[in-house]
């Protein structure tokens, strides 16, 4: 598989994973014993720095440490450089989790996953997700922490999916190379990773599933340039195309994980 292929067949952002199957889960909406699988999927994943523990543990295991929050104390926040929306301040969790590009706020606590490769004796590479906590003020301004509804998000996309699209055609960058054939074609498929858990309402999961292809498509965008853009100028004309789509697709991602939850 090429990186290009590898970049657009990847999971959502698994932050947003583990925040709408928290907050479900503390809504009551799904049960303990799903939810580290859930967010997990086929991955291995460790917690790093818990509440009452000196080394890593299995995530099943930190997750009791959520168990006294309500679902609205979990929250989503993809920050970006120059973008800190969502995080709460200044400090060591805030410059991680811009490094990283997302993050998961559980009032008094945050959490950032770090992929890990490993190798094998016998040369098999394979990677684990570690989830290292950060302390933070539990009295964080809700203005820093406030994000769009879904409604804005979902308009906010629309234009600027539009926009983004209008240019790229001015561009001509609509020749995508061969061999991304088989990546595009994945990113059509079904994927249950692109769908939300119970208690969310049809507007949040519409807005998930069509951010998460997006937030994939923009993945690819990076490793591959399109056939148009040939020269640094056409490149630099192009990224500006795509980085109000960008923020768009960010600020969607976290509209929906962390929209209101029903019964």
């Amino acid at each position: 598989m090429s990186p290009a292929v590898g970049a657009a067949t990847l999971a959502s952002r698994r932050s947003s994973r583990f925040v709408a199957w928290a907050r479900a889960w503390r809504a009551g909406l799904v049960p303990y014993d799903d939810i580290a699988d859930e967010i997990a999927g086929d991955e291995e994943h460790l917690v790093a720095d818990a509440p009452g523990t000196w080394t890593d543990v299995p995530l099943r295991e930190a997750l009791p440490t959520l168990s006294k929050l309500s679902p609205d104390d979990i929250r989503l926040a993809l920050p970006a450089p120059g973008d800190p929306r969502g995080l709460p301040g200044p400090g060591p969790f805030t410059n991680a989790a811009t490094v990283a590009g997302e993050a998961v706020i559980a009032r008094g606590l945050g959490l950032i996953p770090e992929v890990r490769s490993h190798t094998s004796g016998s040369g098999v590479t394979f990677e684990t997700v570690l989830w290292r906590v950060y302390p933070l003020p539990e009295n964080a301004p809700a203005a820093a922490l406030a994000g769009p509804s879904p409604a804005e998000a979902e308009g906010e996309l629309a234009a600027a999916l539009a926009e983004a699209t209008a240019a790229l055609t001015r561009l001509d960058v609509a020749h995508w190379r061969p061999e991304l054939a088989t990546a595009l074609a994945a990113l059509r498929r079904p994927d249950s990773s692109s769908e939300l858990p119970p208690g969310f309402d049809p507007r949040a999961r519409r807005l998930f599933a069509r951010a998460s292809v997006l937030d994939r498509v923009l993945v690819l965008a990076e490793h591959v340039a399109p056939g148009g853009a040939v020269n640094n100028y056409e490149v630099q004309q192009r990224d500006a195309a795509l980085r109000p789509l960008t923020t768009a697709c960010r600020r969607a991602l976290v509209a929906a994980c962390n929209a209101p939850l029903r019964p």
